[in-house]
C-alpha cells in the first residue's frame, strides 16, 4: 500500500516549479508529472490558466543563463544588454548592473518584476519614474539613457554609479559636520533642479542618494516622483506613499494636495538630521506609530543626541524640519545657499527659536512629561490659591508636597529615559529598513538616548503605576470619592492609549479599579463622615467602575485597530 503524499513536499515542489517558470528557466512539465503523478491536477490547472490568460512572450528574459528577477540566477542577455549582476531589489522592481553592447558601456537597468502580473497602477508609476527622470540633466542626478519595453518587460536604463549609497556610507562611521554640510549642499542643489523642472521627488532618503568613488552624491529613484506643474497626480487621495521616517507631516497625513517642493525640503532635513545624529528624526516600533509621530511630534534637537553638532548646522536642520511648510526654507536652493554660508562662516538665514517656539517644540517632543507638568502645575496653582485664602493650611501644605514629589518623579523619570549612552554596535540609520543588510557594521558612535526598544515597555508600566499611586495618595489626602480629583481616573485610562499598547490600557484600567477599591474602603470605613456630604448609594460606584471598563474597552479597541493597520502596512509604508 502506497504512503499518502506529503502535502508539504508537494507544495515545495510546486512552488519551486512556479518560481523557475516565472524566472523564464526551461521546465519539463511532463517529466515532473511522471515523477510526481499527484502534481498532475495542479499542472493541468496551470496549463488551463495559460490558455485562458496567455502570458506575454518571455523570450528576452528566458534565455539560458540569463540573470532573472528571481534570486540565484546567473547573468545573461536582455535585448541589446548583457546583464552582469543584480545590484538592487525592492517591492516589484529589480535593478541590474548591465553592459550596453552597442556602446560598450556599463549601465544600471531597472525592470519590473514579473511585468505580466504587475498592476496597471504600478506600471504607470514605473513609467512616471522614467519620464520624470529622463527630462533632468544635472551633475548630481542619475541620468536616464533609455526607456522601453521588450516583449512585455518594461525597463529603463540609467547611468551606473560605481560606489555605494549614503545609507551604506552611514554604516561605516560618522562624517564630520563640514563634510555633511558640503554633501547636503550638493544634494539640495540637485533637488532644486528637480523643482525647477516641476518635479517633486517625495522619497528622499539615504538609500536614494548614491555616492561615487570620489564621494560625489547623486539623487536617484524617482519611483514616487510627482510632476506638480501638470495639475495631476498618479496617487489616490488619502494614500500614504514614501518612507515614514523621512516623510513631511503633510505627506504622512495623506494630504497630497499639500505635497510640493517644501515636502522635499523636509526630507532633506531628515537626511541631514540622520547624518548628524545617526538616526532619523522619528523611528518608532511600527510604521503607523512613526507616521503619527511625524504628523504631530517634534524630534529631539540634534545637539541633545550629538553635542558635537555645530549650533548653526542644528538651526539649518530644524528649519527644514519645521512642521508648517511656510516655516521651512522657501526653496531647496535657499537651503543649499544657507549650507554654503555655514561653511564660509557667514550669517545664515535660520534664526534661533524664541522662548515660545522652544516651549512648543519641547511639549511636542515630550508630550507625556509636558501633560503631567501642565496638569500638576494647575493643581499646584489651585492649591496655592486655597492656601492664600487661609483655608486649611495643613491640607494645602500636604497637597503641595505631594505635587512637588510628583513633579520631581516625572522629571527624573524622563531624564532617565533620555540619559545619554553609547549607540550599540551595528545600530545604523536604516538598520531595519532598506539599507543593505550585509554592509559593514558601524562602530560605537556619538552619544544617543538609551535604547528605546529595551527600556520603553517597562518604563511605561512603571510610570503608569507611579501615576496611579500618586493620584490615590492625593485623593486620600483630599476628600477621597467626594473629591473632584476623581476625574483623574478616566483621564489615566484615556491617556494610556497614547502608548499604543492594548496590554498597557488594561494594565492602567486594573490599577485604577484597584485604587478605586481602596477609596471605597476609605469612604465607608476609614472616613464614614464623607458620606454625609456625598451620596453613598453603592450603585453609583458600580456604574462608575462599569463606565471605566467600557471606556477602556473602547480605547483598547482603537489601539488594536491601529496596531493591526501598522502590522498590515509594515512592509508597504
Amino acid at each position: 500500500m502506497n504512503d499518502p503524499p506529503d502535502d508539504s513536499r508537494l507544495a515545495e515542489l510546486l512552488d519551486d516549479y512556479l518560481r523557475r517558470l516565472e524566472a523564464g528557466a526551461p521546465q519539463d512539465r511532463d517529466s515532473l508529472a511522471r515523477q510526481h503523478p499527484e502534481l498532475t491536477p495542479y499542472l493541468d490547472f496551470l496549463d488551463g490558466l495559460d490558455r485562458v490568460f496567455p502570458r506575454p512572450s518571455q523570450e528576452t528574459i528566458a534565455l539560458p543563463g540569463m540573470q532573472s528577477p528571481w534570486p540565484g540566477a546567473v547573468a545573461g542577455e536582455f535585448g541589446s544588454y548583457e546583464l552582469v549582476e543584480e545590484i538592487g531589489r525592492g517591492g516589484m522592481g529589480v535593478v541590474y548592473k548591465a553592459r550596453q553592447k552597442g556602446l560598450d558601456r556599463m549601465v544600471a537597468l531597472k525592470m519590473i518584476l514579473a511585468s505580466h502580473v504587475a498592476s496597471p497602477e504600478y506600471v504607470r508609476r514605473f513609467q512616471e519614474e522614467a519620464r520624470a527622470a529622463a527630462q533632468l540633466r544635472h551633475p548630481h542626478i542619475v541620468q536616464i539613457h533609455e526607456v522601453g519595453q521588450i516583449h512585455g518587460q518594461h525597463f529603463f536604463t540609467m547611468e551606473y554609479i560605481e560606489g555605494t549609497s549614503l545609507a551604506d556610507r552611514l554604516l561605516q562611521g560618522a562624517m564630520a559636520p563640514d563634510a555633511v554640510a558640503r554633501l547636503m549642499a550638493k544634494v539640495a542643489r540637485a533637488v532644486a533642479h528637480l523643482h525647477a523642472h516641476g518635479v517633486v521627488h517625495r522619497d528622499l532618503k539615504p538609500s536614494n542618494i548614491l555616492l561615487d568613488a570620489a564621494g560625489e552624491p547623486y539623487v536617484t529613484d524617482f519611483g514616487l516622483a510627482k510632476v506638480f506643474t501638470s495639475g495631476s497626480d498618479v496617487t489616490t487621495t488619502g494614500a500614504v506613499l514614501g518612507t515614514p521616517s523621512y516623510m513631511s507631516p503633510e505627506q504622512a497625513a495623506g494630504q497630497h494636495s499639500q505635497v510640493g517642493p517644501a515636502s522635499d525640503i523636509y526630507s532633506l532635513g531628515a537626511v541631514l538630521y540622520e547624518l548628524l545624529t545617526w538616526r532619523p528624526p522619528f523611528r518608532e516600533a511600527t510604521p503607523v506609530e512613526t507616521l503619527l509621530r511625524v504628523i504631530d511630534g517634534e524630534p529631539p534637537l540634534p545637539r541633545e543626541i550629538n553635542p558635537r553638532v555645530p549650533r548653526a548646522l542644528e538651526r539649518i536642520c530644524m528649519k527644514c524640519l519645521a512642521r508648517s511648510p511656510q516655516d521651512r526654507y522657501a526653496t531647496a536652493q535657499a537651503l543649499a545657499d544657507d549650507l554654503e554660508h555655514y561653511l564660509l562662516d557667514e550669517p545664515i538665514e535660520a534664526r534661533p527659536a524664541d522662548l515660545a517656539q522652544r516651549l512648543r517644540r519641547w511639549a511636542r517632543r515630550e508630550p507625556a512629561l509636558a501633560s503631567r507638568l501642565a496638569t500638576l502645575a494647575a493643581f499646584l496653582g489651585v492649591d496655592g490659591v486655597i492656601y492664600a485664602l487661609g483655608e486649611d493650611a495643613a491640607f494645602c501644605l500636604k497637597m503641595a508636597g505631594l505635587i512637588a514629589v510628583w513633579l520631581l518623579i516625572a522629571v527624573l523619570f524622563q531624564w532617565f529615559l533620555r540619559m545619554p549612552g553609547r549607540a550599540r554596535e551595528g545600530e545604523g540609520p536604516e538598520a531595519a529598513g532598506d539599507a543593505a543588510s550585509g554592509g559593514p557594521q558601524r562602530r560605537p558612535g556619538p552619544l544617543v538616548p538609551l535604547n528605546r526598544e529595551q527600556w520603553s515597555i517597562p518604563a511605561r508600566f512603571i510610570w503608569g503605576a507611579l501615576d496611579s499611586l500618586l493620584l490615590l495618595a492625593a485623593l486620600l489626602i483630599a476628600n477621597g470619592l467626594a473629591s473632584p480629583l476623581m476625574v483623574g481616573y478616566p483621564l489615566l485610562v484615556v491617556a494610556s492609549g497614547l502608548w499604543f499598547r492594548v496590554r498597557f490600557v488594561w494594565y492602567m484600567t486594573g490599577l485604577c479599579l484597584a485604587s478605586y477599591a481602596v477609596l471605597l474602603w476609605d469612604f465607608y470605613y476609614r472616613r464614614p463622615e464623607l458620606s454625609v456630604a456625598f451620596p453613598s448609594d453603592f450603585m453609583r460606584h458600580v456604574i462608575f467602575a462599569i463606565a471605566l471598563v467600557a471606556m477602556a474597552a473602547v480605547v483598547a479597541y482603537l489601539v488594536d485597530r491601529l496596531r493591526t493597520l501598522s502590522s498590515y502596512f509594515g512592509k508597504k509604508l
